[in-house]
């Protein structure tokens, strides 16, 4: 699905979080789609290894050290990515950091600093985008968002707060530009549990080793549905079927799923061994090494998804379906004439 502009010039893209996990596989995934491709995190050498990657894939880049709950820093990057690639056509907020501990074992510190960066931080590039975008009447501002937006689990309390809080400033965002009448878009793209580096060096105090909530996904499957959101945006899009079960389960039965994850929720998210004594964590700082998009839960994962099949050929399911609706109407018109 190309992100090309209509013209020659290929689109630049901003991505937040993009020196590893979903946002690596998201800034490889738009260079590959013909995109120039800004990458912006916290870690200098890893956004460097990103920068070539997307480099030898024949795309330009540009790199930036950024700690997107700093505000300034955030429009900084903004304005030196469009001095070095160009008018900014795409920005994708991702970034990100979690604490895996019951509310209790939660210090204020850390709730804060979770909200700094995984709320914030996609408030400040939201509107670093917007001071942009508006004036040009153009571009597209794509959500990384995630089922825990809608339904959130225990053990994550800072991170499914930080995501139902996106999903309420980009509903009043979304009335904002209908209200102006803009040509600037914005969409969430939910995502599933996904298979990246975080649980490598989120922070927790459980007792053995974190994992996502299965079912787990290849993050570079994800990446290409962020590319596609890019290039059709519409209000949102739920990748994978699990995202979707879990948004409409909490839509109709949320007191049910209040008990079973009362009761499932927190085994599903330790790993069968225990937690490393020197593990890192990268809640304040980055954790060094080249750690790619990918986790540690590639033999669990699911690379493919039969709903988002779907919802990217829904026009030609649509069509196709009409088509055989007519023909089974005119059989049995035929059919009629033929008594």
């Amino acid at each position: 699905m190309s992100t090309g502009s209509g013209n020659d010039k290929p689109r630049v893209v901003v991505v937040t979080g993009a020196s590893a996990g979903l946002g690596r596989a998201i800034a490889r995934a738009f260079a590959e789609d013909g995109a120039d491709v800004a990458v912006l995190g916290r870690d200098a050498d890893r956004l460097k290894s990103a920068r070539a990657e997307i480099e030898s894939l024949g795309r330009r880049a540009f790199d930036a050290v950024v700690d997107v709950a700093d505000h300034q820093a955030v429009e900084d990057a903004a304005a030196a990515a469009e001095q070095e690639l160009g008018d900014i056509d795409v920005w994708v907020n991702n970034a990100m950091v979690s604490v895996f501990a019951p509310v209790v074992d939660i210090s204020p510190e850390d709730f804060a600093r979770v909200t700094d960066v995984t709320y914030l931080g996609y408030v400040y590039g939201t509107m670093a985008a917007l001071r942009r975008m508006r004036s040009r009447n153009r571009g597209v501002i794509v959500q990384i968002g995630s089922a825990l937006a809608h339904r959130a689990i225990p053990l994550q309390s800072a991170y499914c707060g930080a995501k139902h809080a996106i999903e309420g400033f980009t509903e009043s965002l979304r009335c904002e530009l209908l209200h102006e009448k803009s040509d600037v878009r914005v969409t969430m793209v939910h995502m599933p549990a996904l298979n990246t580096p975080q649980c490598h060096w989120v922070k927790t105090d459980l007792d053995k080793h974190p994992q996502p909530l299965p079912p787990i996904f290849d993050p570079h499957a994800a990446a290409r549905a962020a590319v596609y959101a890019a290039a059709k945006p519409r209000r949102e899009y739920w990748f994978t079927a699990a995202t979707a079960r879990a948004i409409l389960a909490n839509r109709v039965v949320p007191g049910l799923l209040d008990r079973y994850l009362g009761r499932y929720g927190i085994d599903s998210q330790k790993a069968d061994r225990p937690i490393e004594p020197d593990r890192p964590g990268n809640l304040y700082d980055s954790v060094a090494g080249d750690f790619g998009a990918k986790g540690e839960f590639t033999s669990q994962e699911k690379s493919r998804s039969v709903q988002w099949w779907t919802t990217v050929h829904r026009g030609a399911l649509a069509a196709a379906g009409a088509a055989a609706v007519a023909s089974i109407a005119g059989w049995r018109g035929l059919s009629d004439r033929a008594r």
